[in-house]
């Protein structure tokens, strides 16, 4: 009866962590460019099987009941959201595979550089152009910043050239990832990725479109049953759990009065 419990908080425990991620994807549905992390859970193996102690005696009956669920690690769903004019002429979208490359919050110098899609774009106090919601660089294909004078109109091209004036200033860098399995949420609407997945940054195939930016690709209807779901399978579990706590009341109580 035990091990019922702990199969059944492992379904708790899985489908809490499914409502986090969902509500996290729920309370981004108007945010430009964000990307929907995956809630996807995985089979949990038998102890044995887990611990690699398969010399180890074993009641085989408990093993075919399984050991419960697990999260499974996470997955961005990379789906093109819906480009929206803007009419700004620092908001950008990408319409196709790529991503905009900023760096870190370190220095300017660092090698630290983060993905994103989030296209609403600045000027600082020094004329560098930045994102807006989180402050950072955006880098050119030479993997530096790029500085803009702010008394003269800006024109960017599907390629992500930049002109002012008539003139070059700088391209942007648009990558894409060979293997994506590796790009993770790190806050600010901000991608991180592996050093596998780093070595594997390619150019982008995707168009930069200028005055526009891409919409969230949360899917309102999706997500709210998405939710609905991981509550039910939560409601579930915790019932389970109830259940075997009075048989194991019940079992304690007869064989007490047997004693």
């Amino acid at each position: 009866m035990y091990y019922g419990m702990d199969i059944a908080s492992s379904g708790v425990l899985t489908a809490m962590g499914r409502l986090d991620a969902l509500a996290n994807n729920l309370a981004n549905l108007d945010t430009p460019g964000y990307k929907p992390v995956q809630a996807i859970t995985m089979q949990r193996d038998a102890a044995r099987v887990e611990d690699d102690l398969m010399t180890l005696p074993s009641n085989e009956l408990l093993e075919r009941l399984g050991a419960g669920v697990l999260m499974a690690p996470s997955r961005v769903s990379f789906r093109q959201g819906p480009v929206e004019q803007t009419g700004n002429e620092l908001d950008l979208a990408m319409d196709g595979d790529g991503f905009f490359v900023v760096r870190g919050a370190g220095s300017a110098s660092s090698d630290e550089i983060f993905l994103s899609r989030d296209g609403r774009l600045t000027l600082d106090e020094r004329g560098m152009l930045v994102q807006a919601a989180s402050g950072m660089p955006v880098l050119s294909s030479q993997n530096s910043p790029i500085f803009l004078r702010e008394d003269e109109p800006v024109e960017i091209d599907g390629g992500g050239n930049i002109y002012q004036d008539g003139v070059p200033v700088a391209r942007l860098r648009t990558v894409d990832v060979t293997d994506r399995a590796g790009v993770r949420h790190v806050g600010d609407n901000i991608l991180a990725v592996d050093n596998v997945g780093t070595k594997g940054l390619r150019p982008a195939s995707g168009r930069v479109i200028q005055r526009a930016v891409e919409g969230s690709g949360v899917e309102e209807v999706s997500a709210l049953l998405e939710i609905q779901s991981a509550s039910r399978a939560v409601g579930s579990n915790i019932g389970i759990m109830s259940y075997q706590d009075r048989m194991v009341e019940r079992a304690i109580n007869t064989f007490a009065r047997m004693g």
